[in-house]
């Protein structure tokens, strides 16, 4: 496969990848708006903080308003990293693909992009944000289900793997640090009572709420809740399960040694982990960390089977929600 194809089939997953978790951060924050009171609950500025779009935010001079933000981050073409502009990347890439996907997945992202292009202020009216965000998230679990059913086994889909599994890892690590620091620490303040029902909110926004319960048979408490997101091995949105299937295509594919090893030493790191002992600022700084090695892989895996030339006009993963 030319490195120019490998581009962009790996870039065309992150992008369809990234349109779907952005859907799934709203949808968490705004469930927490409402199942906290008013005085608790945790606004909508970490948004922007926690997908590293601060700065662009302030150049178009955007409002820390509710509607703004949920704009900016879905519906703002003016934003690189926004749902809107994900998808019309997403799109613009199926098109130049079209020669090896098949006729089914181009028609099925084409519809989503101009669904979303035309719908898109229906995520920041709350009457019918739930609905719009619902089916975003089905329509591209659809897309990644039609993927897996009907393309062959070869590059193009590995690349697509390896995409998805780095973007979903980023965030994942993303939706439980937008959590962490105003959750962790709640024992004995006013949050306590409600720290069950805010991160049984994070499963859910992940579809990990029935998982977790049949997995560790454990009640719903932070610690355990970031270590499963981040350190289980067999939910596909846990951070350890998503470098392995990433590690499981690196090694079907050349010159991979180096980066397998790097993957390999990052899962072992979180595996090591003990999350108990770790509070809300711990988490965060934590969390960090993570994502910095997850930019360090995807660099690596861009120099290693992408052209520098082409790959430069694609963000890394550490500056994949401020500037793509």
């Amino acid at each position: 496969m030319l490195s120019r194809v490998a581009d962009n089939v790996y870039w065309l997953a992150r992008y369809v990848e990234r349109a779907e978790n952005l859907a799934r951060l709203v949808e968490v924050n705004a469930s927490l708006m409402l199942d906290l009171p008013r005085e608790l609950a945790p606004g909508w500025q970490s948004l922007i903080t926690i997908t590293g779009s601060q700065e662009r935010f302030d150049e178009l001079g955007k409002s820390t308003s509710e509607r703004d933000i949920i704009r900016f981050l879905l519906a703002e073409p003016d934003n690189q990293g926004s749902m809107v502009s994900a998808l019309a990347q997403a799109r613009e890439l199926a098109r130049t693909l079209r020669e090896i996907l098949p006729r089914e997945v181009w028609e099925h992202l084409n519809g989503l992009a101009l669904y979303v292009n035309e719908r898109a202020n229906d995520a920041v009216d709350k009457r019918t944000r739930h609905g719009f965000l619902r089916y975003v998230i089905l329509a591209t679990q659809s897309l990644t289900g039609m993927l897996e059913g009907i393309v062959s086994e070869g590059p193009a889909l590995w690349f697509m793997a390896l995409g998805r599994n780095i973007e979903r890892a980023d965030m994942t690590s993303r939706i439980v640090d937008v959590r962490a620091l105003g959750m962790l620490p709640a024992q004995g303040s006013a949050m306590g009572p409600f720290a069950t029902i805010q991160w049984m909110s994070v499963l859910r926004s992940l579809s990990g709420y029935q998982m977790y319960r049949i997995k560790t048979g454990q009640r719903v408490y932070p610690a355990g809740v970031v270590s499963y997101l981040l350190a289980d091995t067999d939910f596909p949105r846990a951070c350890v399960c998503c470098l392995r299937r990433a590690q499981e295509v690196l090694l079907r594919l050349p010159n991979s040694q180096s980066l397998v090893s790097r993957v390999q030493q990052l899962r072992d790191g979180i595996a090591a982990t003990s999350f108990e002992l770790l509070d809300g600022d711990a988490v965060h700084q934590y969390i960090d960390q993570l994502q910095l090695s997850l930019a360090a892989i995807h660099d690596d895996i861009r120099q290693t089977y992408f052209l520098a030339g082409l790959a430069a006009v694609h963000p890394g993963a550490g500056e994949s929600q401020s500037q793509a």
